[in-house]
């Protein structure tokens, strides 16, 4: 069964397929942390604050606006950590070409609010965070 911090996790990713920024954004605590690795497809770095990481967020979503979704495969709840696997489709705004990745992640939620964010590069790392 998935507890809350599961829920938080899954409650963001539906509200950004629903495009509703505001809900997704609401997800993320104020000091929130976000790591990308280099090597990944994505701009690598560490972002902190809500400000900075719904900026590369929408960087990110700027890229794909002729059409994208998150498809959630598998996600692993273990009290305040979560281990994710999406399968993101998109189109580019500008080749229109069809783009299909999975994305592992790992989350950590305190209070209702996701405040750490990380890209790892496989479903092995990815539950290899959980506690």
């Amino acid at each position: 069964m998935q507890g809350s911090s599961a829920a938080v996790v899954r409650a963001q990713f539906e509200a950004t397929n629903q495009r509703d920024w505001a809900a997704a954004m609401d997800a993320y605590a104020e000091d929130v942390e976000l790591v990308v690795a280099p090597g990944s497809l994505l701009a690598n770095g560490t972002y902190c604050g809500r400000e900075r990481v719904g900026q590369w967020f929408g960087d990110w979503f700027r890229a794909f606006s002729g059409g994208f979704r998150f498809d959630i495969l598998e996600l692993r709840d273990a009290g305040d950590q979560v281990a994710l696997w999406a399968r993101h489709t998109a189109r580019g705004s500008h080749s229109g070409a069809e783009v299909v990745a999975d994305f592992f992640y790992e989350y950590r939620v305190r209070d209702g609010k996701i405040v750490f964010v990380r890209f790892v590069q496989t479903w092995d790392e990815a539950l290899a965070t959980l506690a």
